[in-house]
């Protein structure tokens, strides 16, 4: 196989892997808290014999998240959260603590505050949270303090990480390399943060996307056409 179809199968698969995260993207797009993605590439080099100039070749380096806010959609839910600014809700998954900006929060029948798909969300000091069932009128400062009736109940944990994130779900996050609380948190109550997908720009990225395959899928017929003819030559010597 020539070192032209090398580089141009090369190029095929990370488009095929950037139209994968184009079209997550648009299927999150009206998902709560979620962050648009973007797929980064690297240059691979590999060296050729017979002094010839070496083989470059793209390969998938990583994501890269937009972490800009998303507007605010207010529901008037009492467990409804947002967080304005800086900071991530901490929850407890059966795989760790993940970091989420999705506050669509409820109670679990132990009067647990919990996410919408079951996992509990956690308090400034790592702990589970708990609303007495005499609490019928809750109400959550924007430090993430929770009282009813001028008695404090709890107080939502509101994190940072401190290095990179990497993506544990539509719209949460794990913090490999840990986070810390955040001092003077934002925390907006009966209001959840919407997707900062733009529709209409990813769109055209997926138009962008599906016309430099199908250049590239020429490429790679003409190549292969090439190459025939070349060997048919040869036959008829």
């Amino acid at each position: 196989m020539s070192n032209a179809i090398y580089a141009a199968l090369a190029r095929q698969s990370g488009l095929m892997t950037e139209m994968q995260v184009v079209a997550n993207n648009l299927a999150n797009s009206s998902t709560t808290g979620y962050k648009s993605d973007r797929a980064i590439f690297a240059e691979f080099v590999a060296g050729t014999r017979n002094n010839l100039a070496d083989l470059s070749m793209g390969t998938l380096a990583g994501h890269e998240f937009d972490l800009e806010q998303g507007g605010l959609r207010f529901t008037n839910g009492t467990f409804d959260l947002a967080i304005q600014g800086e900071g991530y809700f901490l929850i407890e998954t059966p795989q760790g603590e993940r970091l989420t900006r999705a506050g669509h929060f409820q109670l679990n029948a132990e009067a647990e505050l919990i996410t919408d798909t079951g996992y509990r969300v956690l308090n400034a000091g790592g702990g589970a949270i708990q609303i007495p069932e005499e609490a019928t009128n809750v109400s959550i400062a924007g430090d993430g303090t929770i009282s009813f009736d001028g008695q404090i109940i709890d107080q939502v944990g509101v994190v940072q990480p401190e290095g990179q994130l990497s993506r544990a779900g539509d719209a949460m996050f794990a913090a490999e390399e840990g986070f810390q609380p955040i001092e003077e948190p934002r925390v907006v109550q009966g209001a959840l943060e919407q997707s900062n997908v733009s529709p209409v720009l990813e769109i055209a990225r997926m138009i962008e996307v599906q016309r430099a395959y199908e250049a590239g899928q020429a490429l790679i017929e003409r190549e292969d056409d090439r190459i025939a003819k070349f060997i048919s030559t040869l036959r008829q010597l």
